[in-house]
């Protein structure tokens, strides 16, 4: 059977190809490989022209790190330190609800996970240090990523796929302020930020606030993967 076909969310950024300064549709491979390792054919979703026929040949889709989420999303003017791209967030957001609505699997990274919250009526610490009063979860100086445990609540699907806890690594300096309607499920014990949210009554919507991606740990892709295999049988034998 052919692989499950994975969107990946990307950025709209300028780079440099040779010589010449281009406005580009750009993602860290890291992710491309994790889906690929993990049993997937991934496919590179920009944020241009956006539309939900976007979903109609994927089997799951992933929203990916990156910007800040728009304040005006959830109703807070912008802190100093918020940097927003507002096409990209409604870009998202669209094909988001979509997804959401076909119960297609969903899997948030990061910013992809605030984005997540966002959509299900919650809000954003909009920089952690003025909330829990340290730069762990985004280092400023050292190594590129901040390192910390995540204990997983029991009975959540994140706790199935990677037991009570784990270590990960993180890169943000926004956070989960309010779920909405989703379900935390899993936490910093450092400073109790929520590191992991579901919505239970879907068959695979899992948000998690590290880079899963820059890791050798893909459990939590295989689970995804494996998850879109199932959508894309089930579609399959739809009369």
């Amino acid at each position: 059977m052919a692989r499950p076909v994975i969107g990946l969310t990307t950025y709209a950024e300028e780079t440099r190809f040779g010589l010449n300064d281009t406005f580009s549709a750009v993602l860290p491979l890291s992710y491309v490989h994790a889906v690929h390792s993990s049993g997937g054919r991934a496919v590179l979703v920009t944020p241009d022209d956006p539309d939900v026929d976007v979903l109609d040949g994927l089997d799951g889709i992933v929203f990916t790190g990156g910007s800040d989420v728009n304040p005006d999303l959830y109703g807070e003017p912008p802190h100093p330190t918020t940097k927003v791209k507002p096409e990209r967030d409604a870009a998202e957001l669209l094909l988001m609800r979509a997804a959401l609505d076909a119960d297609l699997p969903l899997f948030g990274i990061c910013r992809g996970m605030q984005l997540m919250c966002v959509a299900y009526g919650g809000r954003l610490h909009q920089h952690l240090p003025d909330v829990l009063g340290h730069h762990n979860h985004r280092p400023v100086s050292g190594p590129k990523f901040g390192e910390h445990p995540v204990r997983l609540a029991p009975g959540s699907k994140a706790a199935a796929v990677l037991g009570a806890a784990v270590e990960v690594n993180s890169f943000h300096h926004q956070g989960i302020a309010d779920p909405g309607k989703l379900t935390p499920t899993g936490w910093c014990p450092e400073d109790d930020l929520i590191e992991v949210v579901e919505d239970p009554a879907k068959t695979f919507t899992i948000g998690v606030q590290w880079h899963p991606e820059d890791t050798t740990d893909f459990r939590l892709f295989v689970a995804f993967v494996e998850a879109a295999r199932t959508f894309r049988q089930n579609v399959a034998i739809r009369p």
